[in-house]
């Protein structure tokens, strides 16, 4: 009895000393499951925190390891250490009423003075995707977050809004919420666009004509279809003014594809259009190159062309 005190003594000590780590699952040899706070490792065991007390797991007897998300908080998921995205390679596939729930909260009202669009979140530091019509020549932003709240929605304005980076020709931009709150905020994560396949469903959610939380359900038409010299996924997912720069989700719950277009006229319907998140994933690395100047009203950056001198005239002497 005296050793196992000082056994949870101990470990209580190397929890206050910074060593908590991630939530995990441990399925054991014989069946069971533990699911706790890891607080250590060592080289025979790891010691795991349940809530009401302290236990040492023997590696020996441990079959898997999982980390596990807790309730309420961003999903978790694999970072790739030089870029702004996440990925998250073992992801549930969900019914889409169940990724609404999941993936909803990263979904956010894009702002400005002449409308509005959509974006997501895709991390912690608040960095926002929309098309950059949506935010084209346009100076003051903010974005509008739906957060739960009382067992209810509750809006939250954030009007501090920097663009990071844009690009016209991919109809991509980056904007970043300048506001510590944005650390709390859930995020999604990037999927795999070339991973689809033709009647494949997706979803996408947005801000239609102002109507907010909008879902809309479809399927893969055709994964890569040529349009203006780019490529897009076309879908049967209804896109309407007001879903621009709002994400394609799968099953995954991962974000296919950034909504930009749709065609439209008399007799024209489920023909809507996104940008590949593969391209999204390239404009990330390569933001750089389109790193956004306030003082240039055609950032990315603009070169001027070289001054050429005409020759002078044959008739006149010099």
């Amino acid at each position: 009895m005296r050793s196992q005190r000082i056994l949870i003594a101990a470990c209580l000590l190397a929890a206050l000393s910074g060593h908590a780590g991630e939530s995990v699952r441990l399925r054991l040899s014989n069946g069971a499951e533990i699911r706790g706070e890891l607080l250590r490792e060592r080289s025979d065991s790891v010691l795991v925190d349940l809530g009401f007390s302290v236990l040492a797991v023997p590696l020996a007897e441990i079959a898997s390891r999982e980390s596990v998300t807790p309730a309420g908080e961003p999903p978790l998921a694999e970072a790739r250490a030089e870029d702004l995205y996440f990925v998250e390679p073992e992801r549930e596939s969900l019914p889409v009423a169940r990724n609404v729930e999941r993936v909803g909260g990263a979904v956010v009202q894009i702002q400005t003075s002449s409308g509005l669009g959509s974006g997501f979140i895709i991390n912690r530091l608040g960095h926002v995707i929309t098309n950059q019509h949506v935010i084209a020549g346009e100076r003051e932003i903010s974005v509008l977050v739906y957060r739960k709240a009382g067992g209810g929605l509750e809006k939250l304005v954030f009007p501090k809004v920097k663009i990071v980076a844009m690009n016209g020709f991919l109809d991509l931009a980056v904007l970043q919420i300048d506001d510590a709150g944005v650390a709390e905020l859930p995020f999604v994560p990037i999927g795999d666009s070339d991973a689809l396949s033709q009647g494949q469903s997706v979803f996408a959610i947005g801000s239609p004509l102002g109507l907010e939380r909008t879902v809309s359900e479809g399927i893969v038409s055709v994964r890569a279809r040529d349009t203006r010299g780019a490529w897009s996924i076309q879908s049967t997912t209804q896109i309407n003014p007001g879903n621009s720069g709002g994400p394609l989700f799968n099953e995954r719950g991962e974000v296919v594809g950034v909504n930009n277009m749709k065609l439209a006229g008399v007799g024209v319907e489920g023909l809507g259009f996104s940008i590949p998140a593969n391209l999204l994933k390239l404009f990330l690395k390569n933001r750089d190159a389109f790193a956004f100047d306030p003082r240039n009203p055609n950032s990315g950056f603009r070169y001027l062309s070289p001054t050429v001198s005409s020759p002078p005239s044959p008739n006149i002497k010099p």
